[in-house]
């Protein structure tokens, strides 16, 4: 596709998430589109991510503050802005950019609480109804685009009706973490168990299908180098009557994360590991006769989702010239994201009212 077909994009951001993944896996689809710059509260933030990303995006502009957010929102060349900031204040950024007619990328976790999400998704419903062209507004969750997940959301149906349901998370965020010392993170409700609890909430929901009716959970704070709580030991019911259990632990010596799903004819598990030296998820499905086949996913959903994206705005502007509209991928909604939330804030909830069973807010 020649330059000046490829859709033009900017990334508000300049952090971790930004420099290690963003721009490693923006470059490698470098031919979908054209960076045309990225923007960060200050000069010096800005400018270390542009040294960066200037290798593999050469004409990449450097943007900052107030008057750099109006120029990106003003250029009409740019038609897609990843949002990759601070929790809180996400939302309100989004909101300006679509209301400014861009199409949006937006980080996980798709709000603070459920009640910004609710606000959010009126403002945006009740702003694209009087526009002329709905802008896409997406949250950034790349489990939903793990293979291992898309392909164990396929393989369901052989263990049969599910019986129960194990999530077990034993994280690594510990002083050696890059993100261990975030402060918005520790100033999130919630701290570490909802910002990274989403991406295993979407695991969940995407292996089995089906939505969470139900939790009941207790929390504790153990670790005093982490915000409150630290753990998280939940029973959650389906919609559709089955129960398992969601077991989080933020900081662990030896880290494990594992799904597993116990059917009437067999077992499927997913469990995050590595394999000749590639990060990514070991999938297990045993069956009633006593076999069982194992498959290894290398990670690749960030690049999925930047690529599904980059496609749909894309797209998008074609269906424009030609007088129709398009609806973006579905598993990247910014409803499918409040839907992880609301079911780590239903957790929450119960934990603080030591184990009552709470239900989840549905959108």
């Amino acid at each position: 596709m020649a330059e000046s077909h490829l859709p033009q994009i900017a990334i508000l951001g300049a952090g971790i998430f930004v420099k290690t993944q963003y721009i490693p896996r923006l470059a490698e689809i470098s031919h979908l589109f054209v960076l045309k710059a990225i923007w960060s509260r200050s000069e010096e933030s800005a400018r270390s991510a542009v040294e960066l990303a200037t290798k593999h995006f050469p004409s990449v502009e450097c943007k900052w503050g107030d008057a750099g957010l109006d120029e990106i929102i003003g250029d009409a060349s740019i038609i897609g802005v990843a949002v990759v900031l601070a929790g809180q204040t996400q939302v309100e950024m989004s909101l300006r950019l679509l209301k400014g007619g861009k199409h949006v990328l937006q980080e996980k976790p798709a709000a603070a609480c459920i009640a910004e999400a609710e606000k959010a998704l009126m403002h945006y419903n009740s702003m694209a109804a009087s526009m002329t062209r709905q802008p896409i507004w997406a949250v950034a969750e790349n489990y939903r685009f793990e293979p291992a997940f898309t392909e164990s959301n396929k393989m369901i149906a052989e263990i049969g009706d599910i019986v129960n349901i194990q999530v077990i998370v034993e994280g690594s965020m510990n002083s050696s973490n890059p993100y261990f010392s975030s402060s918005w993170r520790r100033n999130f409700f919630g701290g570490f168990i909802l910002d990274m609890g989403v991406h295993f909430v979407a695991g969940l929901r995407m292996l089995v299908g089906c939505e969470v009716a139900s939790v009941s959970s207790l929390t504790s704070h153990v670790d005093m180098t982490l915000p409150p709580p630290d753990n998280i030991s939940a029973l959650f019911q389906l919609e559709n009557g089955c129960s398992g259990v969601f077991v989080m632990v933020v900081s662990s010596r030896s880290p494990k994360i594992v799904w597993r799903v116990v059917g009437l004819n067999g077992t499927l598990q997913v469990e995050r590991g590595n394999k000749d030296g590639k990060h990514g998820y070991s999938v297990s499905i045993y069956t009633a006769d006593g076999q069982s086949k194992s498959f290894f996913y290398p990670f690749s959903g960030v690049a999925e989702e930047l690529k599904t994206f980059l496609s749909h705005i894309s797209l998008s502007r074609q269906k424009e010239e030609e007088g129709r509209g398009l609806k973006g991928e579905p598993r990247m909604s910014y409803v499918e994201g409040c839907r992880d939330i609301a079911v780590l804030e239903a957790m929450l909830e119960s934990g603080h009212k030591q184990g009552a069973l709470v239900h989840v807010k549905r959108f």
